[in-house]
């Protein structure tokens, strides 16, 4: 071939490697795109407990100022399960698209680590952190059917007097909730018997029939049934007593052990998901939040909201929850599998 053939080809050489350069950049750009461009379809998220608890209240209530913020529906879908696990394992292996979400907990997470020894994902590798929701001090409730203890001493002493005797209900194996019961008959030296439900408004139910004798839940959830008297509020976890139900002790004002008995609720994706995805999906988290009725209602359950948080932050905190309860549920002896 002579130095004068040899042109035609190298040019065409080149324009297929400039097409190909150009087809990459594509491929690299498209993606780019997508994000710019999030969301385009309704976006879902879990709630992996069943209707009516305070996880499922709370980001319904929220969703529809997200909505208005995202420019897309929001899709609230219960899964239930596994102690929460099963919803925010679904999550934890979707594709990082922005489109699934879980509103998970404590419990899903910084309790979850420990308490499940084949936990099928890492809550601090497998999930991408984007806002907390709200924070959620506790409250103990007694069933009022049947039962006349009125006070946590008078409680204590009927549950230690009687091994095995008595019953404490949570919205499943793991949930805070249950967690917080087993700390406190832990602290109190009772052997007290664990029935799970499927949400927290099954659990409910069942301590106003007497079917279980006490729980912890939020203060919102249980006030209605304190103040209607088919349920007694004996104390509540945090440090001050709640506007909700004033006449109600602190712990520490009812005699009783220090334990630890809280929750947090927050939104989260899978791991990997791009940035411009996390920031605009945390930014409709606090917009909802912001909003006057919406904080409202979540101080009116005893719940404020947790606003103003980056992602940084939030995932932090995460992995601090994770070690902070490690020693914990150990201590409770609590297991799930």
């Amino acid at each position: 071939m002579t130095r004068a053939s040899k042109g035609p080809c190298i040019a065409r050489r080149a324009l297929g490697a400039l097409a190909a350069l150009g087809a990459a950049s594509c491929l690299l750009a498209a993606p780019a795109a997508a994000q710019a461009q999030w969301p385009t379809q309704p976006i879902r998220i879990i709630v992996p407990f069943g209707p009516g608890g305070g996880t499922d209240v709370s980001i319904r209530a929220m969703a529809p100022k997200m909505s208005e913020f995202l420019g897309q529906p929001i899709v609230i879908d219960n899964r239930p399960g596994a102690g929460s696990t099963v919803g925010t394992n679904f999550v934890a292996r979707s594709a990082p698209d922005g489109y699934n979400f879980v509103h998970a907990t404590l419990s899903s997470t910084g309790i979850a680590a420990t308490l499940y020894s084949r936990l099928p994902y890492d809550p601090v590798k497998d999930l991408t952190a984007v806002a907390p929701t709200i924070y959620v001090p506790l409250t103990l409730c007694i069933t009022a059917r049947g039962w006349n203890v009125r006070t946590a001493a008078e409680l204590i002493q009927t549950l230690k007097a009687s091994p095995g005797r008595y019953q404490y209900g949570s919205n499943g194996v793991g949930a805070t909730g249950h967690l917080a019961s087993a700390n406190f008959a832990t602290r109190i030296g009772a052997e007290v018997v664990h029935v799970p439900y499927r949400s927290g408004a099954q659990t409910i139910a069942a301590l106003i029939a007497g079917e279980i004798h006490y729980m912890h839940d939020i203060y919102g959830l249980l006030q209605p049934h304190h103040q209607s008297g088919q349920a007694r509020c004996l104390f509540v976890t945090a440090q001050e007593r709640t506007p909700l139900m004033p006449e109600v002790p602190t712990m520490r004002e009812a005699g009783v052990p220090e334990y630890a008995a809280y929750s947090w609720f927050g939104l989260f994706g899978p791991a990997n998901l791009p940035r411009a995805i996390v920031d605009r999906m945390a930014a409709a988290v606090n917009h909802a939040l912001s909003d006057r009725e919406i904080a409202a209602r979540m101080n009116g359950m005893g719940t404020p909201p947790m606003m103003g948080w980056t992602p940084e932050r939030f995932a932090r905190y995460v992995a601090e929850e994770v070690e902070t309860w490690r020693p914990l549920v150990r201590a409770s002896g609590a297991k799930a599998d």
